[in-house]
C-alpha cells in the first residue's frame, strides 16, 4: 500500500540504528483476542482505506475528549455516524479484547457501557483491524473420517432448496478451523503489511519540524500491546516497552525520550520477520518429522486418543478436538491457560467446568456443551444441532443452525452470519463451584439478557469470501425463545464425588416467571410419577428390570444428545 503516511515512516531519515536484533528468547506474537473476538460485521466500520478515514476521525475524537483522551458512546456514534446501540456494542466488544484489565472500560459494570469511555488510541487500533480478513477455513485432511461422524443430511436439509446460492454454498461446506500456526502467520502478515499505517495513528509530529517527522512516546508505544506481545506472558505481566531496546532501560522517574516512528517500524518489522521464519521452520519440521502429540491437526481416527491438547504455552488456548460419541469432563486443573477451543466434536456431551476468559466452539454437531463461567467472550461458529449451556459476560453466535442456547449472559447475545432456527433460553444448570467461578471472572447472576438477541449482518465482511452485491445489507436471522414447556433443568453428574465441596446448590440465575411455572409443573408431574413408581405393586426383580430400563434410556439420551421432557436419572432413583 503506497500510502503517503506509510512512505513518511518507512523512508524517514531519522531511523538510525534501530538496536533491533530480535530477542532470541522472546518471540513476537500477535494477540489473538482482537482478531478472534473483536471483529464486528457492521459495514460502517469496515473502511476501504482505514488510515485516510481514521486520521480525521482521530482528530474529531481527540477534540471531543478534552484532556482525557477518552470518548464515550455518544461521541463515538456522532464521529462514526453509527447508531447509539452500535456505538455501545463497539465499546463493549473493545472492552472484551483490551490488553489491559486495569482500563476503566474493562471494569465497567455491564449496564454502564453506554456511559463508559474508551481510550482514543485503543479505539483507533480496534477500528483499524476491522479491515482484517480471516484466513479461509480449510478442508480436513481426513475427509472420509469427517463424513463418518458429521451426517450429510438433517431434518433441515429439505429447506435448503429454497435458499439463495450463497446460503447453499455455505450450508453444504463442512468447515474446519485453520491451525493455530497458520492463523498466527496470517495475523503477523497482516500486521507486517499495515504496520506503518498503524504506527501513524499512534505517532505525533515533532514540534517545529515538518509533519513527516513522526515520533512515538513510550505511552503511545504501549498501546501496540493491543495487537502484539512478546513471549508467553501477556501485556498485564510484562509491559511491551520492556522488550524494546529504545525504552527498556528508561528511568521510571523520568519521561522517556520519544523515538522516531521509523525506528520503531524497522525494529518491529525485524521481529515480525523472525516470528514468521520461526513459524515456517516449525511447519517444515512438522511436515518432515514424525507427528507429535502437540500437532494441532490430528486425524479424526486419532481424535479420541488426543481429545484434549494443551497449548505449548500459557499464552494459547487448550483444545478439545474430535470428540465423537462419548462424554468428556474437564475442570480448571485439567486446562492450561484461561481459554478453550472446542473443535469438530460430534454426538457427544462435553463439560468444561472452569473459570475462563475466552471460549470458542467451532464445527460441532449433535453435541451438548456446558461451559462453566467465561469472563470475556464466548464464540459459537459453524455448528449444527448443538446445545450450549454457559454463564458468560457476552456471547457471539455465527453461522449456526438448529441450535439451542441456555444462557446466563450479562450482555445481549450477538447473532451474526447465516443462521437458521436458533433458539435461546434461560440458564438451566449448576455445579458446586459455579458461583465461585462466576465471581472469579466477573459474571453477574443478577443480570441475564438471554432473551435480547442482537442480529447484525448475514454476511461477514471479514471472511475473505466474495459476496453478491447488496447481500451485505441483509440482516442475520435472529433467535426465538424456547417454548417454556420444553424447558428443563440440565443435571451435571457428580463425576468426581467432590460436588459437596462447593457453595453453589442451585441455579444462580433467577428464572423468568413463565419458565419457573413450567419448571414447577414438570417437577409436580415428576413427583407424581415418582410416587406411582414407589407405590406400584412390583416384585423386587420387576423393580430391578424397571431401574435397568431407565438407566438404558438415560444412556441413550446422553449418546444421542436429545433432551427429553422426563429426566430419566431422576426416575431411576425412584425404583
Amino acid at each position: 500500500m503506497s500510502d503517503p503516511i506509510e512512505t513518511s515512516i518507512s523512508s524517514s531519515s531519522s531511523a538510525g540504528d534501530p538496536n533491533s536484533n530480535p530477542n532470541p528468547i522472546s518471540l513476537l506474537h500477535p494477540r489473538r483476542e482482537p482478531f478472534e473476538h473483536g471483529l464486528l460485521p457492521i459495514p460502517k466500520l469496515v473502511f476501504t482505506d482505514p488510515t485516510q478515514t481514521l486520521i480525521p476521525i482521530k482528530q474529531t475524537l481527540l477534540s471531543s475528549s478534552t484532556n482525557t483522551r477518552r470518548v464515550d458512546s455518544a461521541a463515538l456514534s456522532q464521529s462514526l455516524q453509527i447508531s447509539p446501540d452500535h456505538a455501545c456494542l463497539v465499546l463493549d466488544t473493545l472492552a472484551s479484547v483490551l490488553h489491559s484489565d486495569s482500563d476503566p472500560l474493562v471494569s465497567s459494570k455491564p449496564d454502564e457501557i453506554n456511559s463508559s469511555s474508551a481510550d482514543v488510541h485503543d479505539l483507533l487500533l480496534f477500528l483499524y483491524i476491522q479491515s482484517y480478513k480471516k484466513l479461509l477455513p480449510r478442508t480436513h485432511k481426513d475427509s472420509a473420517a469427517v463424513a463418518d461422524v458429521w451426517p450429510s443430511t438433517s431434518a433441515f436439509d429439505g429447506y435448503l432448496s429454497a435458499l439463495s446460492p450463497l446460503q447453499l454454498v455455505r450450508s453444504n461446506s463442512r468447515r474446519f478451523v485453520p491451525s493455530q500456526a497458520d492463523e498466527e502467520a496470517h495475523q503477523l502478515s497482516y500486521l507486517q503489511k499495515h504496520l506503518a499505517n498503524i504506527l501513524s495513528l499512534l505517532a505525533e509530529p515533532v514540534e517545529g519540524e515538518d509533519e513527516e517527522s513522526l515520533v512515538l512516546t513510550m505511552d503511545r508505544f504501549e498501546h501496540l500491546g493491543f495487537l502484539i506481545q512478546f513471549g508467553d506472558k501477556g501485556p498485564e505481566e510484562t509491559q511491551l516497552s520492556q522488550h524494546a531496546p529504545f525504552f527498556a532501560n528508561s528511568d521510571p522517574d523520568m519521561p522517556a525520550v520519544p523515538v522516531p516512528a521509523a525506528q520503531v517500524h524497522e525494529w518491529l518489522l525485524q521481529n515480525i520477520a523472525s516470528a514468521l521464519e520461526h513459524i515456517s521452520e516449525r511447519a517444515s519440521l512438522k511436515e518432515n518429522g514424525p507427528a507429535s502429540a502437540s500437532d494441532q491437526d490430528v486425524s479424526m481416527a486419532d481424535a479420541c486418543t488426543t481429545s484434549i491438547k494443551a497449548s505449548p504455552s500459557a499464552r494459547g488456548p487448550s483444545f478439545i478436538e474430535g470428540i465423537s460419541k462419548s462424554s468428556l469432563v474437564k475442570q480448571a486443573s485439567d486446562l492450561k491457560g484461561s481459554s478453550v477451543k472446542v473443535l469438530n466434536c460430534h454426538d457427544s456431551v462435553i463439560y468444561i467446568l472452569a473459570p475462563l476468559r475466552y471460549a470458542t466452539v467451532y464445527g460441532c454437531s449433535d453435541t451438548t456443551i456446558v461451559i462453566g463461567a467465561v469472563g470475556k467472550a464466548v464464540r459459537i461458529e459453524h455448528c449444527e444441532r448443538v446445545h450450549v449451556i454457559t454463564a458468560a459476560k457476552r456471547i457471539c453466535i455465527a453461522n449456526c443452525r438448529e441450535c439451542v442456547f441456555f444462557l446466563g449472559v450479562n450482555q445481549q447475545p450477538l447473532i451474526v452470519g447465516d443462521n437458521h432456527k436458533l433458539q435461546v433460553a434461560p440458564y438451566n444448570t449448576f455445579y458446586s463451584h459455579l458461583e465461585e467461578h462466576m465471581n472469579e471472572v466477573g459474571v453477574k447472576a443478577t443480570i441475564n439478557r438471554w432473551d435480547e438477541p442482537l442480529a447484525l449482518g448475514m454476511v461477514d465482511p471479514h471472511d475473505s469470501l466474495s459476496h453478491p452485491a447488496g447481500v451485505s445489507d441483509v440482516q442475520a436471522e435472529s433467535a426465538t425463545r424456547l417454548d417454556p414447556d420444553q424447558f428443563t433443568n440440565f443435571l451435571i453428574p457428580d463425576w468426581f464425588g467432590c460436588e459437596s465441596s462447593g457453595s453453589t446448590k442451585d441455579n444462580p440465575f433467577p428464572l423468568p416467571d413463565v419458565y419457573l411455572m413450567a419448571q414447577q409443573r414438570n417437577q409436580k408431574n415428576l413427583g407424581e410419577i415418582k410416587q406411582l413408581l414407589r407405590e406400584a405393586p412390583l416384585e423386587e426383580n420387576r423393580k430391578r428390570e424397571l431401574s435397568s430400563a431407565l438407566h438404558v434410556y438415560f444412556r441413550d439420551w446422553l449418546y444421542e444428545g436429545i433432551r427429553l421432557s422426563v429426566p430419566f436419572a431422576f426416575l431411576a432413583g425412584c425404583v
